[in-house]
């Protein structure tokens, strides 16, 4: 099976009918990691697309977010909210962490992840957050 076969296009909307998108890096590897073996980068794409099974939350594996001394990397977006860029995460842990939160962003009246719930691996593993292109704001 092939990254492209295992991104998750579900057709089940998120509880407000807009979907979430998962960006997870399929390169992202440790300076360490042996060339000839598999990215770990590309282990947790196929994990989280696993984990959005059935979940309306959409998940596209992608070539380099650019996070690498931060890897594994993923990006989660919704229409209209602030994106989050996400570091440091474990292919064999986080998966589930990763889904979790684009559900709490599915969720959203105001367009932030809450703190409150949201899993530990997305608390320690925050790089950024991007406001919406239309943000008007100062103090959110």
């Amino acid at each position: 099976m092939t990254l492209a076969e295992i991104s998750n296009e579900s057709d089940v909307a998120a509880p407000n009918g807009v979907s979430t998108v998962i960006y997870v890096c399929t390169t992202c590897r440790q300076p360490d990691d042996p060339e000839d073996q598999p990215r770990p980068g590309a282990a947790l794409a196929a994990a989280t697309a696993r984990a959005a099974e059935n979940t309306g939350i959409v998940v596209h594996p992608m070539r380099c977010l650019a996070n690498c001394k931060r890897g594994c990397s993923a990006v989660m977006q919704r229409a209209d909210t602030w994106t989050y860029v996400f570091g440091h995460l474990d292919p064999a842990l986080d998966a589930d962490a990763l889904v979790e939160g684009a559900k709490l962003l599915s969720q959203s009246a105001d367009g932030l992840m809450p703190w409150r719930g949201r899993p530990e691996a997305l608390k320690r593993g925050l790089i950024a957050r991007v406001p919406p292109l239309d943000f008007q704001g100062t103090d959110q």
